[in-house]
């Protein structure tokens, strides 16, 4: 493998974002070395770019084994190489779910297959991946998953939850939650209860069915000392139960995606790209997740990256299937909408606020870490770099030190411009974004120290790299 100089860049350090040159050798990244370590090297002058440990998504549906029409291994890992990603852990919701060591065996055979970057896979909750029934084979699988989730169903009896809990923690595993309390459900139910759905006439999905099953798995996980992380966090009441027991000592994290900061159900259209779930709610819904960002009570940015065939997403808010993509939109939409602004600002606020400070080159000389939007770039970063590193055992740097994994991805924070569906990698074409501008690029992502992706050239990576 050659040798690759990233020269006079700018990178993501524990103390903020300063200026450096970067050698990628083998695997590894030095931030320290000599003109005799330069021998046999590629060189790339950045000019001023940022170099950031590659980005980590914990909840992402890959549909494989099972749904290979919506999306598989590889190509959702090209369009996370795409976005700048170097890790993703891979939902459960498969054909068959990943409860048995059997079952599991299928997905972690595609992955070594097909992954162009690290996948985590997710071992389910439950046996038919329902949120009841019977526990999974935990034990047979925990050596080989992240963590336990029955994502897209919400666990629905509480002793259920409790045993699940308990077995975890003493696997040493994560519980990973999606919170949806049937019971709170009405049948057609596909947006969220507020002012769009009144107005024209559809059956809402109430704030309780998310908070309500969040309050008693921070109480379960409080009584069983397990790990205890919150998927896809849309409602201002979960945003203060999760405030609430991380103040109490509670091994409770959570996460939210970029769709439930940037939107409010009054921005909602009769399509079906605007349909998920959880779905996307009130504007104080956005305000307490905005403040939940701000003040630390969530953990990471997270893009519930779902992909669906055209034909699925084609039918109008209450007959389209749930889920959006989002791999290859997280990172440009977070800095245009809430690094450079603040969705909370007022329309005017939002237009002097881009007038003063469009130009994200001033924001590197200053470290990073001053705010002009809703958020720093520093904090931006922390949420999709450091944090999800934090919480669970994912490879990669928490930040660009001497010596760390080669994990990066190579970031032009200036360009402006239009998203294109049509030049996804991903399967699926529907997104909150398109033909949204945003500000942003990825220019490039290394992958064990191997170049996997470029802006001009595409996926790079013909075969596949193992640790």
């Amino acid at each position: 493998m050659s040798k690759v100089l990233l020269k006079n860049g700018y990178v993501y350090t524990n103390e903020g974002i300063g200026k450096a040159d970067v050698l990628l050798s083998a695997d590894r990244l030095f931030l320290d070395f000599s003109e005799n370590d330069l021998e046999n090297t590629t060189v790339y002058n950045l000019e001023g770019k940022l170099i950031v440990p590659g980005f980590v998504d914990v909840h992402v549906h890959l549909r494989e084994p099972g749904f290979l029409y919506k999306e598989t291994v590889e190509s959702g890992t090209r369009a996370a190489a795409h976005g700048g990603y170097t890790a993703i852990c891979a939902m459960p919701n498969l054909n068959p779910p990943p409860s048995t060591k059997e079952n599991l065996s299928l997905e972690l055979q595609a992955i070594e297959k097909d992954a162009l970057i690290k996948v985590y896979p997710y071992g389910a909750i439950t046996r038919e991946q329902k949120g009841r029934g019977v526990l999974s084979d935990m034990e047979e699988i925990a050596e080989d998953v992240i963590a336990f989730s029955d994502d897209g169903k919400g666990m629905q009896e509480e002793a259920l939850m409790r045993e699940a809990m308990q077995k975890a923690h003493a696997l040493g595993k994560a519980i990973v939650a999606h919170c949806e309390d049937e019971s709170e459900l009405k049948p057609g139910c596909c947006i969220h209860d507020g002012d769009f759905a009144k107005a024209h006439g559809y059956i809402g999905i109430n704030s309780a069915s998310e908070w309500k099953q969040v309050e008693r798995d921070l109480r379960l996980s409080e009584e069983t000392g397990a790990q205890y992380h919150i998927c896809h966090i849309s409602t201002k009441e979960s945003v203060e139960l999760l405030r609430k027991a991380k103040k109490r000592g509670v091994r409770a994290t959570g996460e939210t995606g970029p769709h439930y900061l940037m939107f409010t159900d009054r921005d909602l259209e009769e399509n079906g790209s605007w349909k998920m779930n959880p779905p996307i709610r009130s504007a104080a819904d956005r305000e307490a997740l905005i403040r939940g960002i701000q003040d630390g009570t969530i953990d990471c940015l997270i893009t519930d990256h779902a992909p669906h065939s055209a034909e699925e997403k084609s039918k109008g808010l209450s007959g389209s299937y749930f889920g959006i993509v989002g791999l290859e939109t997280a990172f440009p939409a977070m800095l245009h909408n809430m690094v450079l602004r603040n969705p909370l600002d007022r329309e005017e606020e939002r237009v002097d606020r881009r007038e003063a400070k469009a130009n994200a080159s001033e924001i590197l000389a200053e470290r990073g870490k001053t705010v002009h939007g809703a958020i720093s770039l520093y904090r931006l970063l922390e949420l999709m770099c450091t944090k999800p590193r934090e919480i669970f055992p994912i490879r990669g740097p928490k930040y660009i030190e001497n010596g760390v994994e080669a994990d990066i991805a190579v970031l032009d924070l200036d360009e402006v411009y239009k998203v294109d569906p049509e030049r996804f990698y991903t399967k699926g074409r529907s997104t909150l974004f398109a033909a949204q501008e945003v500000q942003g690029r990825v220019l490039k992502t290394f992958y064990q120290g191997r170049e996997v992706y470029d802006s001009e050239k595409g996926i790079l990576a013909g075969d596949k790299y193992k640790e």
